[in-house]
């Protein structure tokens, strides 16, 4: 996965520091007209450190136009001091600073939602079995690293299961196993049928496994068009954000 330049537009509005490495940043993309809702929203990239957050801005601002507040944390990865559990563990801290940097620029939000792509999916679902510092409404994993077992067998990303754990216990990691009882936020999968990079077989399993989940598939897309926030995959992934409607 190529990262491009990301458009001067889509550059957050704040970027603000949860911890002292180089990667203890969140990126914060704030919405002229606030709808209450915090967005938060985990980069994938197979967690090698050659992939950030960048990738992630103009989805990001799409988000942030559409009235979300837009939390994208960095994370250190595999190569830059990342590796398991530290990459998860630094989430968490990102998510536990959340509250008090979303003070420092104003803008609060009484109803959370996180999604993620392809490694992101899989730090998202991660995080919902670990102890949260907030609610989150709905979890959306979009094309997610679901079940890590199927993945190392299936050797994605050129091994990059394997590199993540580097040793320790995949089940510390494996959101298939970790989540063995329904979580107290709605959790969507999102999948392409198209995907060759992360197979829909994946999702389908986990979905089958814990029916609590629901998976939308849709055809004829792949593993990257759901980075393009003007394409109709990006389009299903955003209607699953958005708070319900009233009576």
């Amino acid at each position: 996965m190529a990262q491009d330049p990301p458009h001067p537009d889509s550059f957050p509005d704040a970027t603000v520091r949860y911890a002292e490495h180089d990667a203890g940043v969140v990126d914060l993309h704030l919405p002229s007209v606030p709808n209450g809702t915090l967005v938060v929203l985990v980069h994938g990239g197979f967690w090698k450190e050659r992939y950030d957050r960048t990738h992630t801005r103009r989805q990001a601002r799409s988000l942030a136009e559409a009235g979300y507040l837009v939390a994208t944390p960095e994370y250190r990865r595999v190569g830059g001091g990342g590796g398991w559990p530290t990459t998860g563990t630094d989430l968490e801290e990102a998510l536990a600073a959340l509250p008090e940097l979303a003070d420092l620029v104003g803008v609060g939000w009484d109803r959370a939602v996180m999604t993620g792509h392809s490694a992101g999916g899989h730090l998202a679902l991660w995080l919902l079995s670990r102890p949260l510092p907030f609610a989150f409404d709905v979890v959306v994993g979009i094309a997610p690293v679901c079940d890590l077992v199927l993945a190392d067998e299936l050797h994605l990303g050129s091994g990059a299961v394997a590199q993540l754990l580097d040793g320790a216990p995949i089940t510390e990691a494996d959101p298939m196993t970790l989540l063995a009882d329904p979580p107290a936020a709605e959790v969507v999968l999102v999948h392409g049928v198209a995907d060759d990079e992360v197979p829909i077989e994946l999702s389908r399993g986990f979905a089958a496994v814990h029916p609590w989940a629901r998976l939308t598939e849709l055809r004829g897309v792949g593993h990257y068009e759901f980075l393009d926030p003007r394409s109709p995959a990006w389009v299903t992934v955003a209607q699953t954000l958005h708070p319900p409607s009233g009576p």
